[in-house]
């Protein structure tokens, strides 16, 4: 059996931490497009087939951890343009045989479903099979137009009160390889894969199964809470490497794991679940609760407090408060600074996303940082504000809006100045 992971959208909701391909943010030491494959490989795949971007990051990550183990292999092809998922598909034709799976990188819980999948395929006598889900949010998503347990149409994103069911297609389908002969019919087209599958739905036999549960989704940055809160409760374990250096004063609780050559110093709380990286520092007095997720080389300064938050490799911080945060790596961040994650009004955040306000559901979220940015000390950050990549934040600024990729932004006086780099 074979599976087409797709990497090579540009995932430009994903901002800003769309540096690279979002299924290469990492929690607990790995990035999620290995979640993926370990699910596939326990599943019994054997074979997989990688479209990936002409960067071909995927491709070197997946070769420098040596991701892949099992018996099998993984083959790359190319997808020279963003043109859509179903380009992405046809750029994999010829390494077809017969059936296969076709899922997206981030999807970390694909090795569930594939044996519900096939039992599904073998006793229907179907040969093509999607996933779907119940959502309360079907604008979002691919929504299933359904009779019985048979698909009729894919309608993708509809307009608010116009969804033809309440499910939504969850990035996991099961296609023959004469598929492709209508996929070819709108090569080129941004939804080619969407509108040849309803094509292929009136004229074929496509069923679907429904997962119980809510799988993770991945198509917002804030989505990563629920991904590593996911990952966590599956592969966290209590463990402290040999090689850490805790002061007797520290006082841990419940699930943590500590890699190598960490060092936590003097009176420093750790609540678990918690995962700290490889050359981590903890500075005197700091608290780290509440499924907090260090990389590799991060630096929390003396009595700082950091809560649900996932920080990426090589941050920097001093003193400050951050909560339901997410730094890209190489950020810089001077003391004093905080993050506010709950409105004064206690009413659900909603950040700014390509000029749109997108409710998150959450009533605490603070900021979310691209890669590379610095910020000068006692910087205020507003709820939901996303900050983009290569910025410097000035001292004592007040955030209070998004800041673009490349930006100098710093409060002076009574004025506001944002210098483009």
């Amino acid at each position: 059996m074979q599976v087409i992971i797709l990497t090579a959208g540009q995932s430009s909701r994903f901002w800003p931490l769309n540096q690279r391909h979002k299924s290469l943010v990492k929690i607990m030491g790995k990035p999620l497009i290995w979640y993926t494959i370990n699910g596939l490989e326990k599943a019994g795949i054997k074979e997989i087939i990688i479209v990936q971007n002409q960067k071909k990051e995927i491709e070197r990550e997946l070769t420098l951890h040596r991701i892949y183990s099992g018996a099998g292999q993984i083959k790359y092809v190319i997808q020279k343009k963003p043109t859509g998922m179903g380009d992405a598909i046809l750029e994999a034709e010829n390494l077809l045989k017969d059936c296969f799976f076709v899922l997206n990188a981030e999807r970390i819980d694909a090795g569930d479903y594939i044996n519900e999948i096939l039992n599904k395929f073998k006793r229907g006598k179907c040969n093509s099979i999607l996933l779907a889900s119940k959502t309360k949010t079907p604008w979002f998503f691919g929504i299933l137009k359904v009779k019985e347990d048979k698909v009729l149409e894919i309608i993708e994103k509809p307009k608010k009160g116009k969804a033809p069911s309440d499910l939504k297609v969850i990035g996991i389908y099961f296609l023959p390889k004469e598929f492709l002969i209508y996929l070819r019919k709108f090569r080129g087209h941004q939804y080619s894969f969407e509108k040849a599958l309803s094509f292929f739905a009136k004229r074929e036999s496509i069923k679907f199964t429904v997962s119980l549960k809510e799988p993770p989704s991945l198509k917002f940055p804030w989505h990563l809470f629920e991904i590593k809160n996911f990952l966590m409760k599956r592969y966290l374990k209590s463990e402290i490497a040999n090689s850490a250096k805790i002061a007797k004063s520290c006082q841990i609780e419940n699930k943590i794991f500590i890699s190598e050559n960490c060092k936590i110093f003097e009176n420093v709380v750790i609540k678990g679940p918690c995962y700290i990286g490889k050359n981590c520092i903890i500075g005197n007095n700091s608290l780290i609760r509440e499924s907090t997720n260090l990389e590799n080389s991060c630096l929390i300064g003396a009595n700082a407090e950091v809560k649900n938050c996932l920080f990426q490799e090589n941050i920097h911080t001093h003193s400050g408060y951050f909560g339901d945060s997410i730094f890209g790596k190489e950020c810089r961040i001077g003391a004093g600074l905080i993050t506010a994650n709950v409105r004064l009004d206690r009413k659900k955040v909603k950040p700014l996303v390509k000029k749109e306000r997108i409710d998150t559901g959450f009533k605490r979220l603070g900021t979310i940082v691209g890669e590379n940015t610095s910020f000068g000390i006692h910087c205020s950050l507003m709820p939901g504000v996303l900050i983009g990549s290569n910025c410097q934040i000035g001292p004592n600024s007040l955030v209070e809006e998004n800041i673009e990729d490349n930006i100098i932004f710093y409060t002076k006086f009574k004025g506001i100045k944002k210098i483009k780099k």
